[in-house]
């Protein structure tokens, strides 16, 4: 008996497709997970759809259940909510998430599923991957109560890192993007919001999610000296200018970067992984957090749904993909 599933892959840059895939049957410590919803990571998913993933960057962008190679065929994503239909005791019946690319269902070890917590919907925890960017981004920017904060770039990151940042006592929080229609988003997350050209200046913190190089120049502009940059933004192959010849060194300015592929050094000798993961899905109980997913399609439609992703016509911060039960476990 075979057990089939379906998976989207990107089968070369700019177009995908879904393939049937044959699952093994779970062993020891592993779980066979029903997909319910999974995510899409607009801005990352979006270089590797288009083909823009530098080569020197191959092994550092690899998903951990991602099959082939960029720049394609290559089966990528990491944003996946489901049940486990088969595995140990603990958690058959339990909704997960886990990092695994877009696909209907799946057997993987039974350590890389993390229990969604009762009060989180399964719908909302496919934003698990980025609420724990913006954990480990904030353990490495270290706000300090009080402390007047800028997040540049109103994107899946940015909006999770502003999320974050308004249940900060005192922290005054300002979330700025080109576009006026993050301004609603802003509202419902509690932080205030401006477009880049009325920006509030003096910030003791700025945390650059745009991925343009004017939003980074911008973010270094917003600064008070001695002020921090935190690059939170991942540019591809996209070679970025910064202007600094102008206050960078008078002013004692700080641009640092922060990536999720690490625990931040400021927790590294006391949270794992794990640790991280299971705190962004608890700080997912906030319903605020809806307010990133933005469009929702089921998973038939990924082939024609990345290209307008990438190409903007479909708007999205994340953009939930919907499975239906149907069809997803045939044997033969």
């Amino acid at each position: 008996m075979t057990r089939r599933a379906r998976a989207f892959w990107l089968e070369a840059p700019g177009r995908g497709a879904i393939r049937e895939v044959e699952l093994p049957e779970p062993v020891a410590d592993e779980v066979l997970v029903r997909a319910l919803f999974s995510g899409v990571s607009r801005g990352t998913e979006t270089l590797v759809f288009d083909g823009r993933v530098p080569r020197n960057q191959y092994t550092a962008m690899r998903a951990p259940f991602q099959e082939g190679d960029f720049p394609g065929p290559v089966k990528y994503g990491y944003l996946s909510v489901g049940v486990v239909e088969d595995g140990p005791e603990r958690l058959v019946g339990r909704t997960v998430f886990c990092l695994h690319p877009h696909q209907t269902r799946y057997v993987v070890p039974a350590a890389a599923v993390t229990p969604v917590p009762a009060e989180v919907p399964a719908g909302r925890a496919v934003l698990a991957g980025t609420v724990e960017t913006a954990v480990n981004a904030l353990w490495d920017a270290a706000p300090l109560v009080g402390d007047r904060v800028t997040v540049v770039g109103g994107g899946m990151v940015g909006c999770s890192v502003a999320a974050l940042l308004a249940r900060f006592p005192g922290v005054r929080v300002e979330l700025v993007d080109a576009d006026p229609a993050r301004a609603r988003v802003a509202e419902a997350l509690g932080v205030g919001f401006a477009s880049p050209g009325d920006a509030a200046g003096d910030r003791d913190l700025v945390v650059h999610a745009s991925a343009t190089e004017t939003g980074l120049a911008r973010s270094l502009e917003l600064l008070r000296p001695e002020g921090t940059v935190v690059e939170l933004s991942w540019y591809g192959d996209r070679r970025v200018a910064l202007p600094l010849g102008e206050v960078f060194h008078s002013r004692r300015l700080t641009l640092r970067g922060s990536q999720v592929g690490t625990v931040s050094p400021a927790r590294a000798t006391t949270r794992t992984y794990g640790d991280r993961l299971a705190l962004a899905l608890e700080l997912l109980a906030d319903p605020a957090l809806d307010a990133l997913v933005t469009g929702e399609s089921a998973f038939t439609e990924l082939p024609s749904l990345m290209p307008r992703l990438a190409s903007g016509e479909v708007p999205a911060l994340c953009h939930r993909i919907r499975y239906d039960r149907e069809g997803t476990g045939a044997r033969s």
